[in-house]
């Protein structure tokens, strides 16, 4: 899954030489944490919600409205952002950019094609859709988790299961319990199961492997074992 696909396309920018007044008052008006800050068009640097806190923290309290507001108006944004921002390119799937905000500990970033034009920018938020695509939870249906040993077929016959009796696969996502070795865990959105094949399926499964955790939207029912 592709950033280009999952960003947002429509964004708010600044020019270096807008005032820090102005920053503030897109991001209030655009409920937006964050600016791309342009130079002629092209990205260099990036002002976020804390940046203007902290740039206009200095002394506030001790000065009246009218003067705070020329305060902030004298401000340039180039004084205060962050230059040559983390970025990531449009081609980037969306886990490669997970792990890039992870490892910079920051909640989103400007996407940026091979020519240093802005495209778009992509966040947390962006992400937590994928994963809620990926998922199908909006769909409800039923998850199971299973935990099983990592040997050829072993997801397949899983599967097996739910569609002999009438269910229907959404999604399948796997990750291992301790790093790339040891047990397997397997979690499976099927769709279509009534409650009497549902509790064939639950035993079956145990039959194949560890069941962790069966959560019927459906119905509104959690087991955790």
């Amino acid at each position: 899954m592709l950033v280009k696909k999952w960003m947002s396309k429509q964004v708010i920018t600044i020019d270096q030489d807008g005032s820090l007044q102005e920053a503030v008052s897109l991001l209030k008006k655009h409920n937006i944490r964050r600016l791309p800050v342009l130079k002629d068009g092209k990205l260099v640097g990036i002002v976020t919600d804390r940046d203007l806190k902290r740039a206009s923290a200095s002394d506030a309290t001790s000065l009246e409205i009218h003067e705070l507001l020329h305060l902030l108006s004298l401000v340039k944004i180039s004084e205060i952002m962050t230059k040559n921002p983390i970025t990531v390119l449009p081609e980037y799937t969306v886990d490669e950019t997970a792990e890039i905000l992870m490892k910079h500990k920051i909640s989103g970033a400007p996407v940026a094609d091979d020519m240093g034009r802005l495209v778009g920018v992509i966040t947390q938020n962006d992400l937590f859709r994928v994963l809620v695509s990926l998922t199908g939870i909006r769909r409800k249906g039923i998850q199971f988790a299973c935990q099983v040993a990592d040997i050829p077929g072993i997801i397949k016959e899983l599967t097996d299961i739910i569609r002999t009796y009438g269910g229907r696969i959404a999604s399948i996502l796997t990750s291992y319990e301790r790093g790339d070795e040891g047990p397997r865990n397997v979690y499976m959105w099927s769709y279509h199961l009534n409650a009497d094949n549902l509790e064939k399926v639950k035993r079956e499964l145990r039959n194949k492997s560890l069941l962790m955790y069966v959560i019927d939207y459906d119905r509104q029912k959690r087991e955790i074992y």
